[in-house]
């Protein structure tokens, strides 16, 4: 017998499907993936009763993506202002946490006039990069496929910046870092993948054993301004990926932000909660000001 949870699910998959269909929608590789796909069986939920509800709302993740795309979600007409970003929802490369760490980011992106690109990369994946490099090739093909696409979907091309959550920031981060990274199946591109801006939101395997940066991501010069955002009592990635990635990026002297927040735990989103973490959202928008992707801000109150 269905669940009356799981029936609710079905439900809104069902409502919710009209809507991202009549959002732009573009396989990453029309002709084909890079490698052979290893998954077997058609996209599904991977959610159990355990773990449906997230900050008391229901949350819908999505595995077995053989086919990755990315889907455009665009501010109403005459309400954007150029700028963009990509959208990695996490899931430790097996899922995707996809309205959680998705659709709802797009909705907040929206909110203040940005377009949102969320990419549907390759999961289940067999690790990450360097070990596994599709889903690094993935978040660069969304990348350059955006900048191409740019005029039609009214985006300055340099103005999109990458945000992602727990594995999705790792490939945020990755893709940062190695923005012209060639894989040997994919044609070469003079399209710039490298983002113009970066959220890290309670990222994993940032940090290596030795309290470094994983070498695998080492700080070029060229890195984009980082946002980065993470619980003290994150016990799934612990706080040390932002502590250790943060000093490393202000090292290399790039712009950084970072805050740390005593509660949140993890794979909290944008959901609401009574934690301060739920701010971080504002705190996000008032620094896109502050590194120009979106107008000026306003004057700070003075003291009488």
């Amino acid at each position: 017998m269905r669940s009356p949870v799981l029936s609710l699910v079905l439900s809104i998959f069902v409502l919710a499907a009209p809507a991202l269909a009549q959002q732009p929608t573009l396989l990453l590789w029309p002709n084909g993936n890079p490698e052979p796909t290893k998954v077997v069986g058609p996209e599904i939920d991977p959610s159990t009763d355990a773990n449906r509800i997230v900050s008391g709302k229901v949350a819908i993740r999505v595995t077995n993506v053989s086919k990755p795309s990315l889907t455009v979600f665009a501010p109403p007409a005459g309400k954007g202002n150029g700028a963009a970003a990509l959208v990695f929802p996490g899931g430790s490369y097996i899922r995707l946490s996809w309205n959680v760490e998705g659709t709802e980011v797009c909705d907040w992106l929206n909110s203040i006039g940005m377009t949102c690109i969320l990419v549907k990369y390759r999961v289940p994946e067999d690790g990450h990069y360097p070990a596994n490099v599709e889903d690094l090739e993935d978040a660069q093909q969304a990348m350059r496929l955006t900048r191409a696409h740019a005029a039609e979907w009214h985006i300055d091309p340099k103005r999109i910046g990458a945000i992602g959550f727990s594995a999705g920031a790792h490939l945020a981060a990755a893709l940062s870092t190695h923005p012209d990274f060639q894989g040997k199946n994919v044609p070469p591109s003079t399209i710039d993948a490298r983002p113009n801006f970066q959220m890290i939101i309670y990222p994993g395997w940032l940090s290596a054993k030795n309290g470094k940066v994983d070498p695998s991501l080492a700080i070029p010069p060229e890195l984009p301004p980082t946002f980065l955002v993470q619980a003290e009592n994150d016990y799934t990635a612990h706080v040390e990926n932002v502590l250790i990635y943060f000093q490393a990026l202000k090292d290399a002297k790039i712009p950084a932000e970072l805050h740390v927040f005593t509660q949140g735990g993890h794979g909290f989103g944008l959901r609401p909660t009574d934690k301060p973490i739920s701010r971080w959202p504002a705190l996000a928008e008032d620094w896109l000001h502050t590194i120009h992707i979106l107008g000026q801000p306003g004057p700070v109150p003075q003291p009488d």
